[in-house]
Order: structure tokens, then C-alpha cells, then sequence
């Protein structure tokens, strides 16, 4: 009776995979949030140096239109205005994604709606190769095409803005594109068959149930290319300029906060205020990407509902 009880009590080989698999999960979970928030407490101390330990007044460094970080205005103060790349960094990025959300609406309908075999087999293998090709190509074919085509049409150097915000929108077409079309594949067959059944055409049915439907996941993959593109260092650095002045035009050569950061951060000695302002510009970027991840959390909350 006892060998019995015994028996019954006893976990079983399953139950124990059970709690091993549940342990190495939590700890992989776990693992993930200490590595988060020590990069945001790191990034955070080295970031807040700035104005804790060289005394630069948050509003100026946000306000300032000089980055100089070691000179000195006339009253005193270090020249570490970020504004400049603040703005730069908006601007191709905005602009960027302005112009790749029609292209990749439109690619993912086609891909989805009028033609699926022909968009599977042709469309669905360069978007795929498209994301996987590195940045660092994507900026060579800028210098060698783009700054060319804005130098002829525009004249000066070819270095500004709008040659950073097209290198951006091809970066970014594809990854917009793919989420775009699971977004739309996502969208229920019977809309589409309720549409038609009263009437309405093709077009119709896309314009206004397909796409009005799908509109939430086309945001949250439109936030998400901005997001990408923020971020973006190397290939908009070897064509926006890399001049650390506010924009006069978006044919003038301008510079962002990753621009700045790739260029200067191997240039500075840790702990001198060069070297925490770029951590700074490195807080501030982490910081927008914090604020791109709740803006997606709450359009994709809201599409739920």
C-alpha cells in the first residue's frame, strides 16, 4: 500500500521537463530584462553626466542651435546645442517615411489583392532580399547615385537632407512593405466577400474595407520603419554631410544624433564633457525609441479593440 501511495506522490519524468523548461524560460525572460535595463541605466548615467557633472543646462543643450562641445560661448558656457541634429534627425526621417508608405501600401495590395501568385513568387523574394542587404551598401549607393542626382537637379554639394531621406525611404520600403502585407493578409476573407456580395467592386472593397480595416497594422508598420530609420547611422551619415548646423534647406548639408555619434564617440576621451554629450545625444535616442515602442504598444492596443 505504501509502495502504491509512493508511486502516486512521485513526480513523474514529464513533470519534471515540465518545471525545467518553465526554469530555463523564466530565466531567459529574466535574462532579457537585466540586459535591458542595465543598457538604459548605463546609457542613462553616461547621458545625464552632461548635466549633473559639467553643469550644462538641460534647456540649452535641448535649445542650442552650436555644437562645439569644447569651445566656449562668450558667457562661459560649453557650445553643446543638439537641436541641429534633433531636427535633421526628424526631418529625414519624417520625410523618409512620407514618401515610402505610398510605395509600400501600394506594393502590399498588389502583392495581396490584384496579383498573389505574381507577388509571391516575384515581389515576396526582393522584399526578402531587400531587408537583408547591410546598411553600409545602401549608404555606397547613395554616395554613387543619390548625391549625384540631387547635385545635378539641385546643384551644390548633394549632401543634405532629401539625400539622406531617400536612402532612408529604400531602407525602409521593404521592411514597411512586409508588415504591410501581413497586415493585410491578416484582414478576414468574408469583408472581402460581404463587399462584394453588395456590390461593390474591386477597388471599392479595397479602399474601403480592406485598407480601413487594416489601418492600424499599416500605422504600427509605418511607426516602425520611422523607428528603424531614427536609428539609422551609417548609410544616412556617408550622405547627409555630417555639418552639425540647423538645416537652412533640405538640400543643405545637415547632420543627425547617430551621424554625430558615429563620427565623434571614437574621437573623445571617456569622462570629458565631449565625450558625455555624445552619451546625451545616445540618451536621447534611446528615449525615442522608447517613445516609437509605446506609440506602436498603443495603435496596436487600439486596433485590437
Amino acid at each position: 500500500m505504501d509502495s502504491i501511495r509512493e508511486s502516486l506522490l512521485k513526480k513523474s519524468k514529464a513533470t519534471k521537463k515540465d518545471r525545467f523548461a518553465r526554469v530555463i524560460t523564466f530565466s531567459a525572460l529574466l535574462l532579457i530584462v537585466v540586459v535591458v535595463i542595465s543598457i538604459f541605466l548605463f546609457v542613462a548615467s553616461k547621458g545625464l553626466a552632461t548635466f549633473f557633472t559639467n553643469k550644462v543646462n538641460l534647456w540649452d543643450f535641448l535649445s542650442g542651435k552650436k555644437w562645439a562641445p569644447g569651445q566656449t560661448n562668450a558667457q562661459g558656457q560649453p557650445l553643446t546645442g543638439a537641436l541641429p541634429m534633433i531636427t535633421g534627425s526628424f526631418l529625414v526621417t519624417l520625410i523618409a517615411a512620407l514618401v515610402a508608405t505610398p510605395f509600400a501600401i501600394g506594393t502590399a495590395v498588389f502583392m495581396t489583392e490584384i496579383s498573389p501568385k505574381h507577388g509571391a513568387k516575384i515581389l515576396g523574394p526582393v522584399t526578402e532580399l531587400l531587408v537583408g542587404i547591410p546598411s553600409v551598401v545602401y549608404g555606397f549607393i547613395g554616395l554613387s547615385v543619390i548625391v549625384p542626382v540631387m547635385r545635378h537637379i539641385f546643384g551644390g554639394s548633394g549632401f543634405g537632407i532629401i539625400a539622406g531621406a531617400m536612402v532612408l525611404f529604400i531602407m525602409i520600403l521593404p521592411t514597411v512593405t512586409s508588415m504591410t502585407v501581413d497586415t493585410l493578409k491578416s484582414v478576414p476573407r468574408h469583408y472581402r466577400e460581404s463587399a462584394l456580395a453588395l456590390g461593390a467592386t474591386r477597388w471599392q472593397m479595397i479602399y474601403k474595407v480592406i485598407l480601413r480595416s487594416a489601418t492600424p497594422g499599416i500605422l504600427t508598420a509605418v511607426v516602425f520603419g520611422m523607428a528603424r530609420a531614427f536609428g539609422e547611422a551609417l548609410a544616412v551619415q556617408m550622405v547627409i554631410g555630417n555639418a552639425p548646423l540647423m538645416p537652412k534647406g533640405l538640400t543643405s548639408p545637415s547632420s543627425t544624433l547617430t551621424s554625430i555619434l558615429t563620427q565623434g564617440i571614437g574621437n573623445t576621451v571617456m569622462g570629458s564633457l565631449e565625450n558625455n554629450a555624445l552619451w546625451s545625444l545616445a540618451l536621447i535616442l534611446l528615449l525615442m525609441s522608447l517613445v516609437f515602442n509605446i506609440i506602436m504598444r498603443a495603435i496596436a492596443k487600439k486596433g485590437a479593440m
